[in-house]
């Protein structure tokens, strides 16, 4: 079955329908990494995007049922250079066609991903619809692909209510703002006892069970959307240890009154290098983000830079002076990707 991807600047690629039938509109964006495509379909910061991987050939081990990161996908669409029909791993329990079919996710297959990739790249992210519709007009979409914004994503992604996961270790309570399920494997393996948090929780209802330390997710959408949030993360600052990742790590800035703003076409992929300037090194890290701290706009006296990407130079970590708090914009616990950063973590235990 044919399948279209229009862009709001007009552009119009042709290819073959995957996954779900039907009509679908999104956030485009690009993502460079060469594996783990089950992982960045149910990562909830890929809500209300349409992910189009860089690599070519996407598939080819299947789908598993232990690599999700939540439980469900949260992406709007797919687009692949070509999806392999034949998977072959001993893990493999179903096609990721199948699986995008099973969770209604309309996809593309067969355009020029090369092409598509380096639109975005030199206009910047921009929104699209992929839609399997033989009677489909341009025309009467475009309004509808301008005009359309990720309002409020935390609040679809987070969980409904509190979860309590037993551990022997500290006692971490985790913001949920759509977490990966590797942040919490990764406690877990640190001995954690582990209360999930709804992103609507107040400070008094996370101090209540005095935890050790905090630890505020990832998630998606823009940052500035989440003003209840960076209120409650005020509200904290300085009474526990706190660690935030990605969306968390925005939220802290935020919350001590610095800035953040667009990326022209994010940074998503397995393969980043970020320089860990205290321990003058680089590593790999992987990454999924649509939005940067602003370095000039954070106060010298209370926070300092302890991350950036070689790249292009943007904030990756910052460090807060006047209380022990500590945030990375990267995902230490990757998943796709390296494990070359796991050992922040490990300074967040010793922390707490």
């Amino acid at each position: 079955m044919k399948a279209i991807l229009l862009l709001e600047d007009g552009t119009m690629f042709e290819g073959e329908s995957i996954g779900a039938t039907g009509t679908t509109v999104g956030e485009v964006v690009f993502n460079t990494s060469m594996t783990g495509y089950q992982e960045i379909l149910t990562d909830p910061s890929y809500a209300g995007q349409i992910v189009t991987m860089t690599y070519p050939l996407i598939g080819n081990y299947g789908v598993n049922d232990d690599d999700n990161e939540s439980s469900r996908p949260w992406a709007k669409g797919f687009i692949v250079r070509e999806l392999c029909d034949e998977p072959s791993n001993w893990r493999s329990k179903r096609t990721l066609n199948d699986f995008l079919v099973e969770h209604g996710i309309v996809g593309l297959q067969g355009i020029d991903t090369r092409a598509l990739t380096r639109i975005l790249r030199e206009s910047g992210t921009m929104n699209g619809v992929i839609s399997t519709d033989p009677d489909f007009k341009p025309e009467e979409w475009m309004p509808v692909i301008r005009g359309y914004t990720i309002v409020k994503p935390v609040d679809e992604v987070t969980t409904r209510e509190k979860i309590h996961i037993a551990g022997t270790g500290m006692k971490v309570a985790l913001m949920d703002y759509g977490t990966k399920a590797n942040i919490i494997r990764s406690l877990v393996e640190r001995n954690c006892d582990i209360t999930v948090f709804p992103a609507s929780a107040t400070a008094e209802e996370v101090l209540a069970i005095n935890p050790d330390g905090i630890v505020l997710s990832n998630g998606p959408g823009d940052p500035k959307d989440c003003e209840f949030q960076i209120k409650v993360i005020r509200d904290l600052l300085g009474k526990k240890p706190i660690f935030g990742v990605c969306l968390g790590h925005q939220l802290v800035a935020l919350a001590y009154g610095g800035e953040t703003a667009k990326l022209k076409y994010g940074h998503r992929g397995g393969n980043h290098p970020v320089k860990d300037l205290e321990k003058d090194r680089t590593y790999i890290t992987s990454q999924n983000h649509g939005y940067v701290v602003l370095a000039e706009s954070l106060d010298s006296s209370k926070a300092m830079v302890s991350h950036i990407n070689m790249n292009d130079g943007t904030v990756e970590g910052i460090r807060y002076l006047d209380t022990p708090t500590f945030t990375v914009q990267f995902h230490p616990e990757a998943s796709p990707g390296p494990e070359d950063t796991r050992y922040i973590f490990n300074g967040f235990v010793n922390t707490m």
